[in-house]
Formats: C-alpha cells, structure tokens, sequence
C-alpha cells in the first residue's frame, strides 16, 4: 500500500520529468542525472514487479518504451547513473527477461565509458566531458577533482553484468577498465591497512587520509563481498580484500560507548571521530552476509559484531522522538546514539537501518528484525507521509516535525523493497540466488537465469 501510494502521486506529479536537486546516496545535492529523466521510474521499476504491483508496473515499462530519452546534454554522476539506472534496468531485465530493459542499459552503459579515461583509469571527480555522448562526468563536490572511494568502487557488479550481456566489443573492453580500479588499489599504500576515501586519478595517491563506512566509503566494501558471492565465491582477489579491509576496520574502527554500544568510528589522519552516519549503518548487513561464508569462529564474531551494529543502529532511531534515526549520530560529552549537531537531526527517507533489518532476520530469524521494521513501517506512516506521497522530515527530534518536500528515489528502490522482503518468505529474491547492488537492485549470481 505504501508502495502504490508513492507511486500515483508520483506519476500524478513528477512522472517523467528531470528530478532536479535530489541528494545523492552519499548525501550531497545536486542534479546528478545529466539531463536523465525518470529516475524515480528506473529506481522503482523492480521494486513494482517483485510486489505485484502489475498495472502501475506496465505504467512505469510504458514509459521506458516510449519516453525514456537517453539522448541528453548535461553533467551526471557516473556513480548515480550506474547504481540507480543501469542498476535498475539490469534487474528488471533478469525479472522480468523483457529485452527493453536490456537494450536501455546496454545503451547506457556506453555512455559512461569515456568517464574511464584518466592517467590511472580510475574514473575522475570533477568533469569529464564526453562529446561523443552529449553527457560529461562529474562529481562537483569531491576534494579538489579527487575521486571517492565509495563511487569509483561501486562499478564491479554492474559493468560485469554489462560486459556479459553486450556482444558490442566496446562494452565487453569497459570490464578490465573496472577490474584494473583494484590493481590501482593494491598497488597504493594503505595506511593501518585502511582505505582513505579520496584517491587522485592523475597519480593514484591518496589525496587525504579520511576514512569512513559511512559516506565516501561504504559501498567500495559492500562490492567487494558481493563481488565474490556474485562470482559464485571464484572472484578470490575481491573475497582478500574485502577479509583484510574489515580486519583493519575491527582493529582501528570499531568501537563500544561507555552505555555498551558498538560502532564504526571514523578515522581522519590517525585522529577518531567518534560518529557514525546513517549510511555507515548498511554495515551490519554486509557484515552478516559476509559471516555467513566463514569458518566456524570468524563467522560467529562477525555474526555478533553485525547484530551489534544493528542494534546501535536500531537505538539511534529508539531514542528520537519520532522513531525514526537521524542523518548521523553521536559518542561523545555523554551523549550516545543521539544527533549532536543541528545539521545533523533529519531523515531522508533513508534505507540502510532497514536494509540490515532484513539481512539479519534473513540470516538469523531473530523475530526482533521484524519487530523492528515494523516500528519503522509506522513511524514512515505517523511522519513522513503526506498529501501527495512520502516525504523526508529536517528533526527527527521533535513530533511535529516540518517536511522537506522531497520523495527520494531510494525510498521506492531500497526502503520500501528492504522492508517488504523482510516480511516476505526467504525464496522471494533469496539471497542463495541473487546480490542486491546498492541502490537494492537484485542482479542474479554467477549469471544463472534465476525467476524470483
């Protein structure tokens, strides 16, 4: 029902239109599509599907068949466009085996090939025009032209995809473009075996040596996991990387409040921040899903470790007002769990609370998940529904919180898709079958036809 209501006032108001200003999953404001319309159709096209929702799913496919122009000028975000339109596209053509979804990615993906043209490969913040195209790359809010860890590392799943879908020789070269991002990597000194969030694609050095699993970080990890597990566990070198980047996270990172709870510190030049973001709390999921494939004693320490993170992310929305968590939370002068800061207070809409919700009950069916996911359900009903859809709130501190007029595109993908699967039996998308990406778009493992 939450689902339907978002849809019709979406179409009723925004279908098809350029979604401008929207945050990206990294927090940062901007027209990121490049002139790309319709992000909030490509973003929920799945989530429509694996609900049942099959007339306002022929609605959104109508629209991609007959409106769904890629022929644009403008700036995007190779990041944004891969998680949420390549993303998208890909999974509902495994969904559903419909080829227009197919030739729109493939489409697209060519699009975001000039982005890889650097001294090192790795992909450029800043811009990169691409007349070719008509489209540039860019991400106008990086350290001084850096590029971001969590953007050039979120490319793996996608491009694989891609590469094996297209018999197009341009697309198929785009696949060791996205593997030689690691070479890059294993080639640079880490400090304390941590990666900093921004790295030069001119030299392939680290521009500055902050480190976050939240923001600018977080999803470079999460592909690295799932990399493997959509490898069918052959793709060793990620499976490595990912061992060694969280064994350097537990020792220099993770951390337990004076109040017994545990979270990911951020670490800025040796120096700790102690303070996670609503973003880094996708955490505890991937931790859990990776534990899932470890030996006895490793898997059982990363199994607490998870559900402890996800229960410091769970108090983090218990001790607000409205239920809900906010944009980051706080160890620090006594307070714990808590937003210090008045930047800090508000709530997007966004799903990485819920997301370790439903790996946790998938994995363990502790009855608490859902229990959990079910308060979530209802404060998004008690605060952020409005007349013409879901909105996100700027304090979650207060009960009578002012809106911010804005239906993310996530919420559609992510939010509403984590919390109907963790309520869902465990063969609806089982995750013996498929890898979500991290806008929550399911892309089969090993490449084996699957049906959810």
């Amino acid at each position: 029902q939450m689902m339907k209501f978002a849809w019709d006032n979406y179409k009723q108001y925004a279908l098809g239109k350029n979604e401008l200003r929207p945050l990206t999953k990294n927090g940062h404001i901007g027209n990121m599509f490049g002139g790309l319309r319709g992000a909030t159709v490509i973003d929920a096209l799945d989530t429509l599907y694996i609900m049942e929702l099959e007339e306002e799913f022929q609605e959104a496919k109508q629209w991609v068949e007959k409106s769904f122009d890629l022929n644009v000028n403008g700036e995007a975000s190779l990041f944004e466009v891969n998680i949420r339109y390549i993303g998208g596209l890909l999974a509902t053509y495994y969904l559903t085996g419909e080829e227009v979804f197919k030739s729109k990615a493939l489409e697209l993906g060519e699009k975001l090939l000039p982005a890889f043209n650097t001294p090192t490969g790795i992909p450029r913040g800043g811009s990169l025009s691409s007349p070719c195209s008509g489209m540039s790359w860019s991400w106008g809010w990086a350290s001084a032209g850096s590029s971001i860890l969590a953007e050039f590392g979120t490319l793996h799943l996608e491009f694989l995809h891609l590469s094996q879908l297209s018999g197009n020789p341009v697309l198929v070269s785009a696949l060791p473009q996205v593997k030689n991002i690691r070479r890059v990597l294993s080639r640079v000194e880490k400090p304390q075996g941590l990666y900093p969030n921004f790295l030069s694609p001119v030299t392939g050095s680290w521009v500055q040596h902050h480190v976050s699993i939240g923001g600018l970080g977080d999803s470079f990890y999460e592909y690295l996991i799932k990399s493997w597990l959509m490898s069918d566990k052959k793709d060793s070198e990620a499976k490595k990387m990912y061992d060694d980047a969280l064994e350097a996270i537990e020792k220099h990172l993770v951390k337990k409040s004076a109040g017994g709870l545990t979270y990911i510190a951020e670490w800025r030049g040796g120096i700790l921040d102690h303070k996670m973001g609503h973003l880094a709390c996708f955490s505890g999921g991937m931790i859990a899903l990776g534990a899932e494939h470890e030996a006895q004693e490793r898997r059982q320490r990363h199994m607490e470790l998870a559900a402890e993170i996800t229960s410091t992310c769970h108090e983090s929305y218990t001790r607000s007002d409205t239920k809900l968590g906010p944009e980051a939370f706080r160890f620090e002068a006594g307070s714990e769990a808590t937003a210090t800061r008045l930047s800090e207070r508000y709530y997007i809409l966004r799903p990485e609370v819920v997301e370790s919700y439903m790996y946790l009950w998938r994995l363990t069916h502790h009855p608490k998940y859902r229990h959990w996911g079910w308060e979530v359900v209802q404060a998004l009903e008690k605060h952020c529904r409005v007349e013409a859809g879901f909105s996100g709130i700027r304090d979650v501190y207060t009960t009578t919180p002012t809106h911010d007029n804005m239906q993310q595109s996530f919420f559609l993908a992510e939010t509403l898709k984590y919390l109907y699967l963790l309520f869902c039996e465990d063969d609806v998308l089982s995750l013996e079958d498929w890898v979500f990406n991290t806008e929550a778009h399911p892309l089969p493992i090993n490449h084996t036809d699957f049906k959810a």
